[in-house]
């Protein structure tokens, strides 16, 4: 057993040896799929800034997203109550990114013209063309802001701002929208693997794309790279400015960003680059405070678990800062259990639970396409460590049913979305349930909330669970979803490679 810090943390196999890869990376890992850290509770993390869920709720096109529960999951996993907390429609976009892309833009583009934007107070931004001062534009189909030639309007701005990320899918998309909405400009790079529908999309909202023919941490290194080269420092410290760069293929959407200022937005922090990830995880801060409201307003008080599916960890991050911030008396809260959730052929997080250092991994081809990371953002690296209390991988066979099953109660989730259910019934289930319920504190009477991140418009990887006329999947049926032996992660000597 390899050692593990910090200490508490348990793991059921030996991982294997760590390879170097040519992309920088590490060999694929086999499916040594649970790790748990009871002690994650006792952790108490800095509180969260609030502005950021003031900024979104002041958006004219704000709603919550539906928490939907489901006592039919609730009886098949032997709890409470489940609620899914459904991300398929946020700000008009199938998927939850456009709550840090709006609040990360949002600061970059304020600091830019010299003014506040979300201190203490939730302070005004940058004014936007046919929209009240420090009023937040639309970002909906036809917000405020949309309409043609708006532009970002701090005094001395010259020109548009170019944003620049790398994406596995709904990052990009995000961005793109949001900076199509100010006035701005998106070049987005896109990783292997990614859906051409995906990829559409993306050039729909005005961006420039950059195909990337390698993983998403390649397409990370090339972003990175493109606003490097683009010139100095920018006024936000993490960034670039001026010009443009970068390799693979450019296809669609905006024009050549030429000479104009270029800002690197990506969600995913390495050492020197830590500040505007930061701003992504505060921006998705506001979809924990809607679960509060929404479980209270159910009667359900706080969760007992949360599941989290997780790429490179940000929204993780912002799962255990609000669950673990300090409780009345300053002390530990009594929070929640918090599972991240990750495909097998890319479960960085969990590897570098495991050897209790950020590590990276090489990683497969999966249908859980924004999941597909191979390193573990570093802003978010330490919070995950100290705050997570397990982490489980699922495969793509178990993704696939949890796409099926909530498309037949009448939750929209693509693969990654789904991954949280997935994740849950690998947990909670099967071979050993009975000692990993007891590391996660989950009793019958517990209330789980899993986090379904993306609907199945964000990803078309798999999508069986409507015909081509639109009838509505089978009913559901968990009876008919038995967790073979040869299929289930945690029996011993039942997976090929264990």
């Amino acid at each position: 057993m390899n050692k593990i810090s910090p200490s508490g943390a348990v793991s059921t196999q030996t991982p294997p040896p760590v390879t170097a890869h040519k992309d920088g990376g590490r060999r694929p890992l086999a499916p040594a799929a649970w790790y748990a850290r009871p002690a994650a509770r006792r952790w108490t993390a800095p509180p969260a800034p609030a502005a950021a869920h003031a900024f979104h709720a002041a958006l004219p096109d704000y709603a919550p997203t539906p928490l939907v529960e489901l006592p039919t999951l609730a009886a098949e996993l032997g709890v409470g109550r489940v609620f899914v907390k459904d991300e398929s429609e946020r700000f008009g976009l199938p998927a939850f990114k456009a709550l840090g892309a709006s609040w990360a833009l949002h600061r970059v583009l304020a600091e830019r013209g010299g003014g506040a934007a979300g201190g203490a107070g939730g302070a005004a931004g940058p004014a936007v063309e046919g929209v009240g001062a420090g009023e937040p534009a639309g970002l909906g189909p036809d917000p405020a802001g949309a309409r043609a030639g708006a532009t970002v309007g701090p005094a001395g701005a010259a020109g548009p701002v170019t944003f620049v990320t790398a994406t596995d899918g709904n990052h990009g998309r995000a961005v793109a929208r949001v900076a199509r909405l100010l006035g701005q400009r998106a070049h987005v790079f896109v990783s292997r693997g990614v859906h051409p529908t995906a990829v559409a999309a993306i050039e729909g909202e005005g961006a420039r794309v950059t195909r990337v023919a390698g993983p998403y941490d390649l397409a990370v290194r090339e972003a990175a790279r493109a606003a490097e080269d683009a010139g100095g420092a920018a006024a936000t410290g993490d960034t670039a400015a001026t010009g443009e760069a970068g390799s693979g293929a450019d296809t669609g959407g905006g024009p050549d960003p030429g000479a104009s200022p270029t800002v690197l937005v990506q969600d995913s922090g390495r050492p020197g680059y830590e500040r505007i990830p930061g701003w992504i995880v505060e921006g998705y801060a506001t979809l924990f405070a809607e679960v509060d409201a929404q479980l209270a307003a159910a009667g359900a008080g706080a969760p007992d678990l949360v599941a989290v599916p997780v790429g490179v960890g940000s929204l993780a991050q912002a799962a255990v800062t609000h669950y673990r911030a300090p409780g009345p008396d300053g002390g530990a809260g009594a929070g929640p259990a918090l599972l991240a959730v990750e495909p097998e052929v890319a479960a960085c997080v969990l590897e570098s639970l495991r050897r209790g250092e950020r590590v990276s991994i090489a990683t497969g081809d999966t249908a859980m396409a924004g999941l597909n990371c191979g390193t573990p953002s570093s802003l978010a690296w330490p919070a995950l460590r100290a705050g997570l209390d397990a982490a489980v991988a699922v495969s793509e066979e178990q993704g696939a049913r949890a796409v099926r099953d909530l498309a037949a109660l009448g939750v929209s989730s693509g693969p990654c979305g789904a991954a949280s259910l997935a994740g849950v019934r690998a947990a909670l289930t099967g071979e050993g349930a009975a000692d990993r319920r007891a590391a996660l504190g989950l009793g019958p009477e517990a209330t789980l909330v899993l986090l379904s991140t993306e609907g199945t418009a964000a990803n078309p990887h798999g999508q069986d669970t409507t015909d081509p006329h639109g009838q509505a999947p089978a009913a559901y049926e968990p009876e008919t979803h038995p967790h073979e032996p040869d299929t289930h992660p945690y029996g011993p000597g039942t997976h090929p490679e264990a």
